[in-house]
């Protein structure tokens, strides 16, 4: 089984071969509240970790999301595309409501990001 990994900007990375499915966490899902649309990236967009992939509108506020690791964007959560499914995210975060999916440049790129316990630490201590 494949071991999720976490950002400090509250993504979630969930290794696939030689790609990442990412997410936000539930901290993330949590503090935006209930979620209204979600402007996904398009797919062979190419970006670096910590750039700004695509966003997310909350009924609170408006939240950049942020690539966990550089590479290129091959696939969108498609559910998402339809406002009135973006309440899936609030559902399950960590599954049915992932954003995209990276092909990473190298594997490396997940080199920086945290453990589970190590992200709950850092959100407990942020």
């Amino acid at each position: 089984m494949s071991t999720r990994l976490y950002s400090r900007d509250h993504q979630w990375a969930l290794k696939e071969g030689k790609r990442i499915r990412v997410g936000i966490s539930d901290f993330a899902q949590a503090e935006l509240g209930e979620i209204a649309y979600v402007e996904l990236p398009p797919i062979g967009k190419a970006v670096s970790a910590g750039e700004a992939v695509c966003s997310i509108d909350s009924l609170k506020s408006s939240s950049e999301i942020y690539s966990p690791a550089g590479g290129t964007v091959v696939e969108v959560n498609d559910i998402l595309r339809h406002e009135e499914q973006c309440a899936i995210i609030n559902e399950d975060p960590l599954g049915k409501g992932w954003l995209f999916v990276l092909e990473l440049k190298t594997i490396d790129e997940l080199d920086d990001l945290l453990s589970l316990a190590e992200y709950q630490h850092f959100i407990k201590d942020g």
